[in-house]
């Protein structure tokens, strides 16, 4: 089963993390299992340096599972390559899934929720294409797109449940 993307897209500095803070506990509330895929720009590690699993990754492991009881994580080595939503979006469990938020990736082709703030750089217009499906925004503007407020996040799930009935 391909489970549907959604993506959160804005320029920096608008607020995606702490939108999504807000939203992810909201779909839990209305019965949706949500997965995250972040994209970042920054040098990442999520294994703590000395450590076994970073000393094994380190010695030339091409993949290391860390788990306990609690959770587990795989980590894996990359060749400096462009990433691949898809191929991402696949390593998630679709049986315990009903949708998978992405954080960035604008240039992505898949659906999207575009957030705008009056006086983040960058205009509204350099984030559209025709995977936008609404934008939440702290203003209103004049375009022919289902319009959220982005500080409301009941809305913006609310928007979700019934985009993901569509999809």
């Amino acid at each position: 089963m391909n489970l549907p993307l959604l993506a959160i897209s804005a320029w920096s500095g608008t607020g995606k993390t702490t939108l999504l803070q807000l939203v992810i506990p909201l779909l839990k509330d209305r019965g949706i299992r949500t997965g995250l895929i972040k994209h970042t720009h920054h040098q990442m590690d999520i294994d703590t340096p000395g450590k076994d699993s970073y000393l094994l990754r380190k010695a030339g492991a091409d993949q290391v599972i860390v788990a306990s009881n609690q959770r587990w994580a795989l980590m894996c080595e990359t060749e400096d390559q462009p990433l691949d939503l898809p191929m991402l979006a696949s390593r998630m469990d679709s049986s315990k899934l009903d949708l998978v938020l992405v954080e960035g990736f604008k240039d992505e082709s898949v659906p999207k929720i575009v957030l705008w703030r009056q006086g983040v750089k960058g205009g509204v217009g350099g984030l559209l294409d025709e995977h936008v499906i609404a934008i939440a925004t702290d203003e209103y503007l004049e375009i022919d797109l289902p319009l959220l407020d982005i500080n409301q996040p009941e809305q913006i799930a609310d928007f979700i449940v019934q985009w993901l009935k569509t999809v």
